[in-house]
């Protein structure tokens, strides 16, 4: 008896194969699930960011037809894209959500915390996150941070362990072998939870179009007034910005991220659709956070140091 060799790489794949996508999204949707399962009191950081869009459309797949069982909380900075807090609020709404909101800004007029020279409020989401935290006692956190956003964040695994004080030791985690995950934690501490961990920029975008999944306008290319500070096209806005030396001009721009409008910078792009974003993407060689974000440049552990302190 003789057999035939197959003829191409595509007869050697099985039909049932999962797509990369397929994959990621099979993930994510069994870490919300593991969380479900194992944890009292969960919650989703959802700023109305990509990624946190994408982190919740994975919970409301997780869980349909029934409600997702989780709540919402942003630690708002007070200097947030007005563009952003509305479709944040409009999806709260559409879906029946719960959303908690911590506000920097009356954490500063409680006298909690102190504004910066330079105006960014970004470093002062830490309080107002760990405070939120304990006050409601919720023991695992969701974020939705990707390991190739930058390099302390590589280092986390996808379920995260801090201590009473929202710390995080990157010697105690846990390895994670066989998508196994270990939420066990002592009274008082936290797991933080990355259903994200393992996707890329692009995967973001890919799965963005393929789910048709709606976005915040400034993801895409349009008119804006900005400056430039630091190499980075800045929104002029109460924050700060701009000072007496920098020029506010007109110019064709879009958002790879969006967070605190004083340390978030705009890309040059003619990206009008979801398929022009994901070419431009394609072809960029720099990370969003080390293209747009002027809090991670601050030094070369700036986000190492703030996870120690409690951040995402």
């Amino acid at each position: 008896m003789t057999t035939t060799a197959p003829s191409s790489l595509e007869e050697t794949e099985s039909p049932y194969a999962l797509s990369h996508l397929d994959a990621l999204e099979s993930e994510g949707v069994h870490i919300f699930r593991e969380v479900a399962g194992e944890f009292e009191r969960p919650v989703i950081l959802f700023s109305g960011g990509k990624d946190s869009i994408v982190m919740l459309h994975l919970a409301l797949k997780a869980f349909a037809p029934a409600a997702v069982p989780f709540t919402l909380l942003h630690v708002d900075t007070g200097h947030n894209f007005p563009e952003v807090i509305e479709y944040r609020d409009r999806v709260v709404a559409e879906h029946g959500l719960r959303l908690h909101v911590a506000s920097v800004q009356e954490y500063i007029d409680a006298g909690k915390l102190r504004e910066r020279p330079d105006g960014t409020r970004n470093p002062l989401q830490t309080v107002p996150l760990t405070e939120a935290i304990q006050q409601h006692r919720f023991d695992a956190v969701f974020g939705g941070g990707r390991r190739d956003e930058e390099k302390a964040r590589a280092k986390e695994r996808v379920f995260s362990l801090r201590d009473e004080f929202s710390q995080w030791d990157p010697r105690r985690q846990r390895p994670e072998l066989w998508q196994l995950y270990n939420g066990r934690h002592a009274p008082g501490e936290h797991v933080r939870v990355f259903p994200l961990s393992n996707w890329t920029e692009l995967d973001v975008w890919q799965y963005i179009s393929r789910e048709e999944i709606e976005l915040p306008e400034i993801y895409f290319a349009h008119e804006r007034e900005v400056f430039q500070r630091s190499g980075m096209w800045l929104t002029a806005g109460e924050w700060g910005g701009p000072r007496a030396d920098e020029t506010v001009v007109k110019r064709q721009v879009r958002y790879r991220t969006v967070g605190d409008m004083s340390c978030t910078g705009a890309v040059d792009s003619d990206a009008t659709s979801l398929q022009a974003v994901i070419t431009e993407i394609a072809a960029s060689r720099l990370t969003e956070r080390g293209a747009t974000r002027a809090d991670d440049k601050m030094s070369e552990a700036a986000m190492e140091d703030r996870k120690r302190e409690g951040y995402f």
